[in-house]
């Protein structure tokens, strides 16, 4: 939901200097045995049955995670947004960019069920076939992927749009599924990768969800215990 009149003010428990404690870069791993990098002719499929599937006038990208604060493409219009039937979630496991073999790592996916409050990104008009692409590369994980793209219906104010979103497969080798929240933060607050650490993943979420008025209950009490957890260690 969106925050209500005082929200605002809260501070973080989770800090920069905290996450700094935990932050590095471990070597990249590579694949996980059984699966591999997706080549370019596998994404170009990808892409033109997502096309198929809709071939939209307006590009609209619903983010709820990274691409929130790193979205990594030109953005000519942003709205509040929110999916229903779609939660924010944890749930998925990753064994490389932001955790190891040793130490894996959790990353957000939409999973089914609820509600989920993010921004509705609209793209240029230009070549949407190759925004896609680029879309594809930076998002989805291991081949076969578990987060996968998917068009959905968000709201935003009066209007209802549909956009491309990345949600989790559970039949996916790296669905972790519902996890409690103190396991969840057990794991972010210990886990790195070749692209920094799970710690800083959940700050820069949480952080940039807070500047825009979103206020999303289970990953605010997570930084909480993710700050808890890298205090102990």
């Amino acid at each position: 939901m969106i925050k209500k009149k005082g929200v605002r003010s809260r501070t973080l428990t989770l800090t920069q200097e905290l996450v700094a404690r935990v932050e590095r870069v471990e070597p990249d791993p590579g694949p996980e045995p059984g699966t591999s990098e997706h080549t370019e002719a596998e994404l170009i499929t990808m892409v033109e049955e997502l096309l198929q599937a809709h071939t939209p006038q307006h590009l609209w990208i619903f983010a709820y995670g990274s691409l929130i604060w790193n979205p990594e493409f030109e953005v000519v219009e942003s709205r509040p947004a929110v999916a229903s039937g779609w939660h924010r979630s944890f749930c998925l496991k990753l064994t490389r960019w932001r955790g190891t073999r040793e130490t894996p790592a959790l990353m957000l996916a939409l999973d089914r069920g609820g509600s989920c409050n993010g921004l509705a990104y609209r793209l240029p008009p230009q070549d949407h076939f190759q925004q896609l692409m680029l879309l594809m590369v930076r998002e989805i994980d291991a081949n076969p992927p578990t987060n996968i793209p998917r068009w959905i219906y968000v709201k935003t104010g009066q209007d209802t749009i549909r956009a491309l979103a990345f949600v989790a497969a559970r039949q996916g080798v790296a669905y972790a599924g519902k996890l409690p929240l103190e396991s969840v933060a057990h794991i972010l607050a210990r886990a790195a990768g070749h692209w920094g650490s799970a710690a800083q993943y959940l700050f820069r979420t949480v952080s940039m969800l807070h500047q825009h008025g979103i206020e999303d209950r289970n990953l605010w009490r997570l930084q909480e215990l993710v700050a808890s957890e890298i205090e102990g260690l």
